[in-house]
């Protein structure tokens, strides 16, 4: 699915910007809702630099708790929404060139990252 913003918990807002043109929201509630896994691409930040993956979302929510991995131009997170692992994402791969510290300064909550050498992410 293309995602709007993401929660730390796994909250996903894909469909509906508050005062913009509503086009619907597809059958994106439909797939939320099933129990498959919910993987989210979309760019890390917005066109003003402000972070899309968030510890709230502010954006009305398609479904709650429902992401599994985020997918963005800058890295892999898993997210725990069921918290099994204390909640959260962990980052799991980077894109080349890419640091940690520049996923850190782009992303609105805390994250964990995988133990030792973190998989780059393959090029499509």
């Amino acid at each position: 699915l293309g995602g709007m913003q993401c929660s730390s918990s796994g909250d996903l807002a894909s469909f509906f910007i508050p005062g913009k043109l509503l086009k619907g929201m597809g059958g994106a509630m439909d797939l939320v809702s099933s129990p498959s896994t919910v993987v989210v691409t979309m760019e890390h930040t917005a066109k003003d630099g402000s972070p899309k993956i968030l510890k709230e979302c502010t954006l009305p929510l398609t479904g709650k708790g429902v992401v599994d991995r985020i997918i963005t131009d800058m890295c892999v997170f898993a997210c725990d929404k069921e918290g099994t692992k204390d909640g959260g994402l962990t980052l799991i791969e980077i894109a080349a060139g890419i640091t940690v510290d520049e996923v850190r300064a782009a992303t609105d909550c805390p994250f964990g990252v995988v133990e030792g050498e973190i998989p780059l992410m393959e090029e499509p």
